[in-house]
């Protein structure tokens, strides 16, 4: 083969090989082509499956594909989070991740199937919601300073739910027996939606649930608002007092609500998911409807995101290791 035949061929190469190191970038310009899987790690009618609902379709206009919000409920979200930890790295599969499912249980289960901060890549804080504690409409308690009474009389064996071992509900509830000086019988459920209807339906006497769920029994008139486990009242329940308010100063537990896409995921990609996921949460019927149900909207960045991801996990640890929480 001659010089120029060489240098041919060598152009030949180096146009085919450009052409392959361009694709996925070409491919990543292109994306999203086809619908986007959202996996909400908890039963429907839940915090996170309200808000994932109420801004997908939103976020799937601006991305021009539709957003499928797909269940996965188990763990306090950690079946489902594992799930989306496995999938390809491409954009189409995400997580609504929690307080829960992306910082506490890591600490309170022995094995949950992924790392919350190394198999993820994150995307946006959609924003935070305090718990509210909750009886039923027929309760013989309103008000917490009746509650803590009752609570501290070891024979009223008072009984609260949550979503799951681990979540956000369970810590509130562990964190009042505790400034109480009284102790509670823990009852898990498989999310929000299961421990609500257990408390109408009278298996349980109290619930510390995420403001978001609870709010449609609270208006509707089913269930009693004692208190929110903010410091500050939230402005979609301005008459309820924090619990910090109402005989347990300190009290505080505020639940988050953030997307990921599994690790590895292009940047070029996360670009695109953060942009349509901040100009839903822009938009004055998103704000309505979210802040409607409790949620202080963020919006932070995935840097943002991973800072206080990884300060949440290190603080939930200590909150869990002083209270024994552990799931064997």
């Amino acid at each position: 083969m001659n010089i120029k035949s060489q240098f041919s061929a060598l152009g030949s190469a180096l146009l085919l090989t450009g052409g392959l190191l361009a694709s996925p970038a070409h491919a990543q310009d292109d994306w999203p082509k086809r619908p986007v899987t959202y996996v909400v790690p908890f039963a429907p009618g839940g915090a996170t499956d309200m808000i994932g609902r109420i801004y997908s379709q939103s976020i799937g206009n601006e991305l021009g594909q539709p957003i499928v919000v797909e269940n996965r409920p188990g763990t306090g979200g950690s079946l489902g989070s594992a799930y989306v930890s496995r999938q390809k790295a491409d954009g189409y599969t995400l997580v609504g991740g929690t307080i829960s499912s992306h910082s506490i249980n890591v600490s309170i289960y022995p094995d949950i199937g992924y790392d919350p901060v190394e198999s993820f890549t994150p995307i946006i804080l959609t924003g935070t919601l305090p718990n509210v504690l909750v009886v039923r409409k027929d309760s013989p308690y309103n008000s917490v300073e009746q509650l803590i009474a009752a609570a501290r009389e070891k024979k009223e064996n008072l009984t609260f739910g949550s979503s799951g071992v681990g979540s956000s509900q369970h810590l509130a509830g562990e964190l009042f027996a505790s400034m109480v000086g009284a102790e509670l019988l823990h009852v898990p459920y498989k999310g929000s939606a299961p421990s609500l209807q257990a408390l109408l339906a009278g298996e349980i006497d109290l619930l510390f649930d995420n403001l978001t769920s609870a709010m449609p029994f609270i208006q509707s008139g089913n269930l009693k608002a004692l208190a929110v486990t903010s410091k500050q009242p939230d402005s979609a329940l301005p008459d309820v007092k924090p619990l910090d308010q109402s005989g347990l100063p300190g009290y505080e537990v505020v639940s988050w609500q953030a997307t990921f896409a599994p690790a590895g995921t292009p940047k070029p990609v996360i670009d695109k998911l953060y942009k349509a996921m901040h100009a839903a949460l822009q938009k004055p019927d998103v704000q309505e409807r979210l802040k409607s149900v409790g949620l202080t909207i963020s919006g932070a960045g995935p840097d943002e995101l991973l800072a206080f991801q990884k300060a949440e996990v290190e603080k939930w640890a200590k909150v869990a290791k002083d209270a024994n929480i552990t799931m064997d």
